[in-house]
């Protein structure tokens, strides 16, 4: 079946994940942004065509539609899930490698190249961006972000919002926490409990 699809936010963000839908074989109607005139012409020849809060009369009058969010800030983008209630898609590159029992909620976005090993459970609105890798038997949390090149070991979990940056590493039977920051490149060997930002190999608070 092919899905009708609506991103919110137009943005880089949005263009990579209108790339997906289009390679997915799903209709792609548009964009919706408060920060851009309706009828920009985003990618190729798709267009803004409203504000945010138009999704709510489209969902409405057409309940086949779904929606994704494209915006790359965890915390934004669980407040635009928080304020409506919609049919949200979930996209997934055909390049991208999902192993068995790999469970993926609704509006999570699996880039191109990405590898999510088997029986991985991914939450809500979560962004697993270009080359990450995800082994076997994680738990990742939603609203998560994995930045580009990121690789998480077997038996990793990750809380709500956190965001591992590009390139970083977490070793194998890691747990770290919600509200996370972990800098690019760092390299995670412990758990980590405490909100706040990580960086550097092994990965510190840094302290402000």
């Amino acid at each position: 079946m092919q899905h009708k699809v609506i991103v919110l936010g137009a943005g880089g963000q949005a263009k990579v994940i209108a790339n997906i839908i289009i390679n997915s074989n799903d209709l792609l109607l548009g964009f919706l942004d408060d920060n851009k005139e309706k009828n920009t012409n985003i990618i190729s020849d798709y267009k803004v065509i409203g504000k945010f809060d138009d999704c709510i009369e489209i969902q409405h009058k057409n309940t086949d539609i779904e929606f994704i969010i494209a915006i790359g800030d965890n915390r934004a983008r669980m407040k635009i899930a928080q304020k409506y209630n919609l049919s949200y898609y979930t996209a997934v590159h055909p390049n991208a490698v999902i192993g068995m029992n790999t469970k993926i909620k609704e509006g999570t976005v699996i880039m191109a190249n990405a590898v999510i090993n088997p029986d991985t459970a991914i939450g809500r609105h979560c962004i697993i961006n270009t080359g990450v890798i995800v082994e076997h038997d994680n738990k990742i949390g939603d609203f998560v972000h994995l930045s580009p090149n990121a690789t998480l070991a077997g038996t990793v979990q990750v809380g709500c919002r956190t965001h591992i940056g590009v390139g970083a590493t977490v070793r194998n039977n890691i747990n770290i926490g919600s509200d996370i920051v972990i800098g690019a490149g760092a390299v995670v060997v412990k758990d980590i409990e405490n909100a706040g930002t990580y960086i550097g190999v092994p990965a510190k608070k840094l302290i402000k």
